[in-house]
C-alpha cells in the first residue's frame, strides 16, 4: 500500500521511501470492524439517486451521456471552500471502493466515477445504492473530470483550494496549478490527506479540515 506520488497542481512532490513507510503506519486502511464503531449519520432515502455536491436535481439523460450537457458549470467551479474528490472505478475490489464511500462519508467528500456500468444508468445507480448503503456521500459521474486532472489510475485523490475558478480549456473547464493538489495509490484517505498535510504547505489547512472531519472532530 504506498502512494504511487503526488502533484501541486502538475508539479510533482518528493515522496522518500520513509514517508511511505510512516504514513503506512500512522494511516493504515482501517478494517471493517473498526469502521463498524464509529457511529454513521443518519441514514438518507434508499429510493434517491446519489447526489452531485451541487445539490441540484440530477439529470438523467445528461448523467447517462457523461454529463456532456453540464460540461460549461463544473461542480468545483468557485466552490466558496476546499473540494475534496476521490476518483475511483467500478474496476476495483468493492471492499475497497466501500471503504472509501465510508471515509468520505465522513470527511465530506466526493466520490467521482468516470462512467457508467454496462453503458447503463440503471445499472450504475443499482451498483451505487448497494455500496452506499446508509451512508450520506455525495456521488458524481464526471469523465471530464478525469481528464481535468490527469487521471490515470484509480483511487486517486484531489484536493482543491477554496475558491478557485476554473478556466475553460480542452477538458471543459480547468484549474490553476496551484488551486489544487492530487496524489494517486492504493491508500486510505486519511493517508492521502496527511500526505498532503505534510508536503503541500499550502493545502495544509484544508487538508487538516478534512482529516478532522473523519475523526469526528470539529472543523
Amino acid at each position: 500500500m504506498a502512494l504511487a506520488g503526488a502533484a501541486f497542481g502538475q508539479v510533482p512532490l518528493p515522496v522518500t521511501d520513509a514517508d511511505i513507510e510512516r504514513a503506512r503506519q500512522s494511516h493504515r486502511m482501517p478494517t471493517d470492524a473498526e469502521l463498524a464503531r464509529v457511529p454513521l449519520p443518519a441514514a438518507p432515502r434508499t429510493d434517491a439517486l446519489p447526489q452531485p455536491v451541487t445539490k441540484a436535481p440530477i439529470d438523467l439523460e445528461a448523467l447517462a451521456k457523461g454529463f456532456d450537457a453540464n460540461a460549461d458549470q463544473p461542480a468545483l467551479a468557485a466552490a466558496p471552500r476546499s473540494t475534496l474528490l476521490v476518483f475511483v472505478s467500478f474496476a476495483m475490489p468493492e471492499a475497497t471502493i466501500s471503504r472509501l464511500l465510508d471515509q468520505a462519508a465522513r470527511a465530506g467528500g466526493t466520490l467521482v466515477l468516470r462512467g457508467l456500468v454496462n453503458g447503463s444508468m440503471r445499472d450504475t445507480v443499482e451498483r451505487m445504492q448497494r455500496l452506499i448503503g446508509e451512508r450520506r456521500v455525495a456521488v458524481q459521474i464526471d469523465p471530464q473530470a478525469f481528464d481535468r486532472f490527469s487521471i490515470v489510475r484509480t483511487p486517486s485523490f484531489v484536493l482543491v483550494r477554496g475558491g478557485a475558478s476554473a478556466q475553460p480549456c480542452s477538458s471543459g473547464t480547468c484549474l490553476a496549478n496551484d488551486q489544487f493538489v492530487m496524489a494517486a495509490g492504493d491508500v486510505s484517505l486519511d493517508y492521502a490527506l496527511s500526505f498532503f498535510e505534510r508536503s503541500a504547505p499550502a493545502m495544509a489547512r484544508d487538508a487538516s479540515s478534512f482529516l478532522r472531519r473523519m475523526k469526528g472532530a470539529p472543523r
